[in-house]
């Protein structure tokens, strides 16, 4: 019989969705007043894998990333998710949102974030939230799942999730390429 344990510390991420630079400097002030300093930010990556968000929001969008310097504990992932709805309430404008933004944890083994949507691959936490585990950690590089959304799947959001992943890494003092067992 396994014995319960805490869960190690994970790094918190954010995927912030919108057309305006001010929209993710504001989303990520609210962060930084909740969580602690950004340690990462990536660059602002043109967003064409659906139209999906574009009847809200408009476009041309643009995703960008960013991770914070002090790790959280991951079953508080669900109430990061309502603090994130609660920031795109509060910057929405004539009740679209303007800004979308997925929180998330990088561990040394995978890529989760955080939904309201329910689906086959995705566990109940709490507060109508659910996870998702995005990709895996495998042979060095994280990998997509078949349900891994086309964005997540792209090179260019693999490296800067590799970026990240790493970093946490050696910060953490754990081996880079090897996931713990």
């Amino acid at each position: 019989m396994g014995k319960a344990r805490k869960p190690k510390a994970v790094k918190l991420i954010v995927g912030m969705l919108a057309k305006s630079q001010k929209l993710f400097d504001i989303a990520e002030e609210f962060f930084i007043k909740e969580y602690g300093p950004v340690d990462y930010k990536s660059p602002a990556i043109s967003f064409g894998y659906t139209d999906y968000y574009e009847k809200e929001m408009g476009s041309p969008l643009k995703r960008k990333f960013i991770s914070f310097k002090k790790t959280v504990s991951p079953e508080i992932i669900a109430k990061i998710k309502l603090f994130a709805n609660s920031i795109e309430e509060t910057l929405s404008a004539d009740k679209k949102r303007r800004i979308n933004i997925d929180p998330g944890y990088v561990s040394d083994s995978k890529l989760v974030l955080a939904t309201t949507k329910d689906y086959f691959h995705r566990i109940y936490l709490n507060y109508g939230i659910y996870a998702e585990v995005t990709l895996k950690w495998r042979k060095g590089s994280f990998e997509p799942f078949e349900w891994t959304y086309p964005d997540y799947r792209s090179k260019e959001y693999i490296a800067i999730l590799n970026h990240i992943r790493n970093f946490f890494m050696q910060v953490e003092g754990r081996p880079r390429s090897s996931p713990a067992r």
